[in-house]
Order: structure tokens, then C-alpha cells, then sequence
């Protein structure tokens, strides 16, 4: 599938592994919370409770992921994560998508239970599905995503928009009963990972002008590669030991030339 082309989730898997795994974990917990006498234990000691309440464990920030407040809670953070989930991993690899992931989801944990009170608790994926949709829109700006099917607009004014409506819900949250500051959070880990793993964070480029003047001093740069070599020569590394036997600057190269075919 063309950088170009409208978006048809699937990618090179249509499911892929870490993708699939989270379904099955999140639906096998959605059945034993709503359909055996395990719902109370599971909210007291699975669901991510407030700070100032005295059920908060530190281990809540990771199972408050695979607990859903219903149906269709479930399954519009399940039908999201394949959408925009399925051609990031097959790009990234299964490792670093499983790493983001959860990431973005500990990180929307954590915005939540710091800018929220009151002794209730929060459950659902949707904070990482925030973050896996925010890394859909910095990969893929242009790609057009249909709302119900008829609707389309790109990715990244898609992901502004939900930014922006998630900005004002915070305001409310606390009569809404919707995580908005999670989701917030989400995105928010979501962009600064994605920066990170870019090396594009603060002062990169004065360091790195600083770096390249004393290097001046000392030794003459080597030449410079065309960069459609480069990435040939990473394509091969890929075909032959796996996306994983890719370097952090091997990985940034990659990725940014994906969105230079945006």
C-alpha cells in the first residue's frame, strides 16, 4: 500500500501480534467483569482509582487498561486500536509499538490520577488508543480516515479536532464521568515519545550545531550518503534480520522519510 493512498487499515498484517494480544486480553477481562461474580474484585483492585482514595495501587496503571465501562466503551477503543494500531505496528515492529502502547497508556494513568480527586475510579484503554491515534496523525497527516464511512477528512485535523474537543470536555469532567484528562494525557506522552524517538526534542538542534563545530576542529566530516541509499541499505537490514536489528538513528530515518511521502 502506497504512502498516498486513502487509509485501509491492515497494512502488511491485518492484525498483528501485539494488536491481537491486547483484544483478546481486554475482551477475555470485559467477560469476566460483566458476566461472572468477579466485577466487584476486579473494579476494587483492577480499575485506577483516585490518589486521595484508599484503594490507589501502584499496579492499577496498568490494569485499569484492560477494564471497560461497557459495550460500547469496549468496542470503540477495540474497533480504534486495529484502525489506527494495525499499519503503526506493522511499521514499527511489534516491540516498539508494545512499548509505546503501554506508555502512553501508564502516562494517561498518571495525568489522570494528578489532575483529578473525588475517590472514583477510571478504566478503559482509551487514553493509549488516544496516543496510538495521535502516532497515526504524525505518521500519516494526509491520509484521509471517512467518519461513518461517508465523511472524509485527514488524519491530522482529525486528531486536532479530538485534541481540541478533549481540551474543552476536561473542563467538565468531573459531571461528565469521561477521563478527558486521560485522554489528554495520552496524546500528550504520545507526541513527546514520538519526538523522542525523532530526536527532536528541546535544544536538539543547538547541541547538536555545537557538537558538529567542535567535531570541525578535530576531523574532517566524512561523506554524506544520498539518503535513498540509506534507506535501501536499512530496507535490506530489515529483509534480513527484522525490524527489531534496527539502530534508534536507523528507526528516525525510516520514520521521517515516511512523513516526507505525506
Amino acid at each position: 500500500m502506497g504512502y498516498y493512498d486513502d487509509y485501509r487499515p491492515g497494512g502488511f498484517s491485518i492484525v498483528p501480534p501485539a494488536i491481537k494480544l491486547i483484544l483478546i486480553a481486554n475482551v477475555s477481562v470485559f467477560v469476566f467483569q460483566y458476566f461472572t461474580p468477579l466485577r466487584a474484585p476486579l473494579m476494587e483492585f483492577g480499575a485506577l482509582w483516585t490518589l486521595d482514595s484508599r484503594n490507589f495501587e501502584v499496579w492499577q496503571l496498568v490494569t485499569y487498561m484492560f477494564m471497560h465501562g461497557g459495550l460500547f466503551h469496549i468496542l470503540f477503543n477495540m474497533i480504534a486500536l486495529w484502525m489506527f494500531g494495525a499499519e503503526i505496528e506493522n511499521y514499527w515492529g511489534t516491540q516498539q509499538f508494545t512499548i509505546y502502547y503501554f506508555t502512553c497508556g501508564i502516562g494517561a494513568g498518571l495525568c489522570n490520577i494528578l489532575l483529578t480527586s473525588g475517590g472514583y475510579p477510571t478504566v478503559g484503554a482509551s487514553g493509549a488508543v488516544y496516543g496510538v491515534l495521535l502516532a497515526f496523525g504524525m505518521m500519516f497527516p494526509d491520509r484521509y480516515i471517512y467518519i461513518y464511512f461517508l465523511l472524509p477528512i485527514k488524519a491530522k485535523y482529525l486528531v486536532i479536532i479530538y485534541a481540541v474537543l478533549e481540551l474543552f470536555a476536561s473542563f467538565d469532567q468531573a459531571s461528565s464521568g469521561v477521563a478527558h484528562f486521560a485522554h489528554l494525557g495520552g496524546m500528550v506522552v504520545g507526541f513527546i515519545y514520538i519526538k523522542v524517538m525523532q530526536r527532536e526534542f528541546p535544544f536538539q538542534s543547538w547541541f547538536e550545531k555545537v557538537l558538529t563545530e567542535r567535531q570541525s576542529y578535530t576531523a574532517a566530516p566524512p561523506p554524506r550518503r544520498s539518503q535513498e541509499d540509506r534507506i535501501d541499505e536499512i530496507l535490506d537490514k530489515i529483509s534480513r534480520s527484522g525490524y527489531e536489528s534496527l539502530t534508534s538513528d536507523e528507526k528516525r530515518i525510516l520514520l521521517d522519510a515516511s512523513k516526507d511521502k505525506n
